[in-house]
């Protein structure tokens, strides 16, 4: 077995893959721009490193002891010059490699059709180019659209299956793809490392079905019990449909915007396959749709709630899967100690720090609606723990001096969080108050960017009262 390197673990694919990686009883080591973020995946036996690939000097000792390494980032969400930041990192990446003796890269790529006009498609497939000119082999697995809890293009589908009962499409609707189970991927992504030969070529991963979008929707509304009415209007052009994006899912606008305007595109297999060389039951559109909300629906999301967890959605599928966010932080000398005392203190003496008369109304048309504001006190002033109830709000997390969770239960179209983390910074501290909202469609995304105006005044105004109120406090143990 081999010392592996996941580039890109706390990503979609990466997040699955490294605990299949596990059992099949290969050394993990998982990197990120962050490696707190990957605390949330409990991956035992794990080793976690910091590595980003637009900063080199991190590479070098990410890859010491690694025999191969999968390379699974791409910067779509970082808006329009995504590519000119993907062309930087592979070139950095195929360096680093060559300098420490690696002896094989694994790149996640896409399917390439003929001419692609799509910046999202020339950037993976330009990817795969630079990682290949450097000294280290690769091999390149070309995959399709992924059906999957998470997968952004199978999410975006999700949304408008879910929330519009009529559709008005370009002729994207009636391209044609290949979509692969994401089981069926990680078992072609894992079978590769053991596979010397496959080194230095270039593999598609076609799924078992040849579709059109439009054909996806159906059967997809079949699974769900809906039927949406779908209209195709000639003039209008992937690209104008993706402007009305933000209006139907919650999907990060620039990655669901990079992904629509590649759908005019035919996404069909015409390379070499996997098929022989890993042989598994492939799965076919229904089985596979059916086996992302059999996983969504069981939490079988190895991620932090944040990304989609069923029980901060709750427990409602037709929820979006990705959150959107607001927060605010601040900067203070205050010690974690004394931040977390004023933090863990939330509906007490002190409210909710800051804009006491904005609260009380939300509380009062929750109330008026039949919600739990107003009913429910503190177990304790001084101590929360998981479970407990503050107002309208339950704790699902208690991380002293470090982090407190509690989830929304006032009525809303939609499922929320709030979040209040501590980090240590050296001479000062920063305290982070997030609210994450899954929207339950047009609704949801509605009464969302109503409030989003005030949540920015808000939790930097919690933020800042919080840090004064630690400076009068004096520190508990944590």
């Amino acid at each position: 077995m081999s010392n592996i390197l996941v580039i890109g673990a706390s990503g979609y694919i990466g997040t699955h893959l490294v605990p299949e990686l596990q059992r099949q009883g290969h050394h993990v080591r998982a990197t990120a721009r962050h490696p707190r973020v990957l605390e949330g995946r409990n991956w035992s036996g794990v080793e976690y490193a910091k590595a980003d690939v637009l900063d080199p000097e991190t590479l070098d000792s990410a890859l010491q002891g690694m025999d191969i390494a999968y390379y699974l980032v791409h910067s779509m969400a970082a808006g329009k010059h995504f590519d000119e930041l993907d062309n930087q990192a592979a070139s950095n990446f195929a360096a680093a490699a060559a300098r420490s003796g690696l002896k094989r890269i694994i790149y996640l790529g896409g399917l390439v059709p003929e001419q692609p006009a799509s910046k999202h498609i020339q950037s993976r497939k330009q990817t795969g180019d630079l990682l290949r000119q450097g000294t280290v082999p690769v091999t390149e697995i070309r995959a399709g659209m992924i059906i999957g809890p998470g997968s952004a293009a199978w999410e975006v589908i999700r949304d408008l299956v879910n929330h519009l009962p009529m559709m008005v499409t370009p002729r994207w609707v009636l391209s044609r793809s290949q979509p692969i189970a994401l089981p069926n991927l990680l078992g072609y992504l894992a079978g590769v490392a053991s596979l010397p030969e496959t080194a230095g070529r270039i593999y598609d991963a076609p799924g078992p079905e040849t579709l059109t979008y439009e054909e996806m929707m159906s059967r997809y509304g079949e699974l769900v019990g809906r039927h949406p009415f779908i209209l195709r209007v000639p003039l209008l052009t992937p690209r104008l449909s993706s402007y009305w994006l933000r209006l139907v899912t919650s999907v990060p606008v620039n990655i669901a915007r990079a992904l629509i305007e590649g759908m005019e595109h035919d996404f069909v297999a015409t390379g070499a396959t996997l098929e022989e060389l890993i042989p598994q039951k492939m799965l076919d559109f229904r089985e596979s749709a059916r086996a992302a909300l059999t996983a969504d629906r069981e939490h079988k999301i190895v991620a932090r709630w944040v990304e989609g967890a069923i029980a901060c959605r709750g427990f409602n599928s037709e929820y979006s899967f990705y959150a959107k966010c607001a927060s605010g932080q601040m900067l203070t000398p205050a010690s974690s100690g004394q931040l977390w005392k004023v933090v863990s203190g939330i509906g007490g003496k002190d409210g909710y720090f800051y804009a006491a008369g904005l609260w009380f109304i939300r509380r009062a048309l929750d109330w008026l609606v039949g919600g739990p504001s107003f009913r429910r006190p503190r177990r304790d002033p001084g101590t929360l723990q998981v479970g407990d109830l503050v107002d309208a709000w339950r704790v699902i997390g208690v991380e002293p001096p470090r982090r407190l969770t509690l989830q929304m239960e006032m009525k809303a179209p939609g499922a929320g969080v709030l979040e209040f983390e501590i980090e240590d910074l050296g001479d000062n501290r920063r305290v982070t108050a997030s609210a994450y909202f899954h929207p339950a469609g047009l609704p949801g995304l509605l009464y969302w960017y109503l409030l989003l105006p005030l949540h920015g005044i808000l939790f930097r105004g919690m933020t800042r009262n919080i840090a004064s109120l630690a400076l009068q406090e004096k520190a508990s143990p944590v």
